[in-house]
Order: structure tokens, then sequence, then C-alpha cells
């Protein structure tokens, strides 16, 4: 009976998800430039977000390099989006970050807790002064322009990378790699011991979630026009606003990112055109709020609230 309500709540919460994305797709056919354009950079948060979750949420490393994969992205579109077309540009910027992340991975992951999490903001850093310094001394340049692409073009691209990333995300955490990437965050000499690769799949999985980030960094690139290393590695946005939209959404499901990064990335452009003095504290506020009192995120607050009415519910009955 269990096996079956779980099934039940697997369909419809596909179902949802495929209304979702169907809605999502034909929105160029009704909404304005300005919602296709809002609605493309919350897809870039979602799959930030979703990316960091798939490694951070199950295994309890703190990454913070999204920005410099994200960043890596972006760059590789500046550099090669006047020599190719956009989806080789994008596959490009998805197998340089995936072995970035391999490289990366393979050196760090056997640290543990802060300092990891250290390691990878100071590659943020790393990254950004290094394309600094090039760029200052050997080209003489700061920044690049990026050949642009119409806003539905953009659009559709990030809509069919955050597709992929979900698709992949789901059958993903139900397989047997995803139950082994459980275990090691519940207990990584217990899972070692009992013949999981620690090292190999926390790689494996770093670099995965890194290439879908460096391919959304490279369509994003196509709105800005021109970017410099400041705004590529910006570790304030790409980094750190991620994690607090997984946060915020909760990170036991895997529609808790995708559903607080939606909400978040809204509230934060409704914020930065209307209050922007106010923004930072705005946001301040909302994650001490949301680590004092709903620990679990936005999905535990759904929960918690259903868990209530079938309570009262059932009382009544």
């Amino acid at each position: 009976m269990n096996n079956r309500r779980v099934d039940i709540r697997a369909v419809w919460g596909l179902g949802l998800l495929a209304v979702v994305f169907g809605l999502i797709a034909a929105l160029p056919s009704y909404g304005s430039q300005y919602t296709i354009i809002l609605v493309t950079d919350i897809m870039l948060f979602i799959i930030l977000a979703v990316s960091w979750t798939l490694f951070s949420g199950p295994t309890g490393y703190i990454s913070l390099a999204p920005a410099a994969f994200c960043g890596v992205g972006i760059y590789t579109c500046a550099l090669l989006g006047m020599s190719l077309p956009l989806p080789a540009v994008i596959a490009v910027a998805g197998l340089a970050t995936c072995i970035l992340a391999l490289f990366v991975g393979a050196v760090t992951l056997r640290l543990r807790g802060m300092y990891f999490a250290i390691f990878t903001f100071g590659l943020v850093e790393l990254i950004k002064n290094l394309v600094n310094w090039y760029e200052t001394s050997k080209t003489n340049t700061r920044g690049r322009f990026v050949v642009p692409v119409d806003s539905d073009t953009c659009f559709y691209f990030m809509f069919g990378i955050l597709v992929v990333l979900m698709t992949a995300a789901y059958f993903f955490r139900r397989s047997r790699f995803g139950l082994a990437l459980q275990s090691i965050g519940e207990n990584e000499d217990a899972a070692a011991h009992s013949g999981v690769n620690v090292t190999l799949l926390k790689v494996v999985t770093f670099a995965a979630s890194a290439s879908f980030m460096g391919a959304a960094g490279a369509v994003i690139a196509t709105r800005l026009y021109y970017i410099d290393p400041q705004s590529a590695f910006n570790a304030a946005e790409y980094s750190f606003m991620p994690v607090v939209m997984a946060i915020f959404g909760g990170m036991g499901q895997l529609f808790g990112p995708f559903l607080g990064a939606t909400v978040f990335a809204y509230l934060k452009e409704k914020l930065i055109t209307q209050y922007p003095y106010y923004y930072m504290l705005v946001v301040g506020i909302i994650l001490v709020l949301v680590v004092v009192y709903l620990p679990n995120g936005l999905v535990g607050l759904l929960q918690n609230a259903q868990r209530w009415w079938s309570r009262r519910r059932h009382a009544s009955a």
C-alpha cells in the first residue's frame, strides 16, 4: 500500500512537472519579451540550484564553485561565439567545465567539511584573477564582446538544458548511484567499507553537475553582450545565490531547489527593480528566517501543511 502511494505521488509529480514544462515551452507564443527574458533568468538559477543540489545535497559537501563553472561557460561563448554555432559553443562549454571539475574534484574531493568549501570559493577567485591578469597583461584588454542572439533562441536553449538536467537528476536520484551518493552523505566511511568507490563517485557526480552550469553560462552569455572577469565570475550572483535558493526551496526533494529558485529568482528581480537599496537586506532577512524557522525549506513547509491537513481530516471523520 505504501509503495503504491509513493508511486501515485511520483506519477502526480511527473504529471505536474510535464504541465509546467509545457506551459514554459509555449511561453514565446503568448508571453511578452520581458516575460521571456525574466523566465530565461529564472531557468538559469534553477539550473544552477538543481545542479548544485545534485552533488552537494546528498553528500553534504558544500561547493562554492558554481560561479567558476558558469563563468567558464560565459567566457567560452565569448571566445568561440563568432566562429562556432551556438549548439557547438554550448557543447564545448559543458565539456570544458566538466574537464575542469574532474581535475578539481580529483584533487580536492578528499577534503571534507569547511576545507572543501574554502577551496571551491578560492577556485572562483583564482580563475577570475587569472583571466583578469591574462587580459590586462597579455592582450591589453579588459573583457570581451559576446555575439548576441534573440531572446526566443536564448530561451529555448536554456529550456532544453533545464529539461535534460531535470530528467537526468530524476533518474540519477532513483538509481543505485544516487543511493550510493546518499550513503556517502550519511556515513562516508561506512559507504567505503560497503564497497562504494567513494572518490570516483564524488568526482564523476561533481563533474556532471558542473557541465550543466557551464552550458547554462554559455547560453546566458548571449544576453550579456559584453562580459569581463568581474561579471562572469561573480561569486555573489552565481555561487552564493544558487545555494541560498536551494536552501530556501529545500534539498530533501528534487523539486525543492526548482521551487526555491523559481520563487527566489522572481523575488530577486522584483526587489532589484523596485527596491534596489533594500535588496540585500531583504535577502539576508529571508535567509535567516528560513534557516531558523524552515530548516527544510518550502518543501518542508508544504509537507507539514499536508500532514496537518491529513490529521485534521482524519480527526473530523
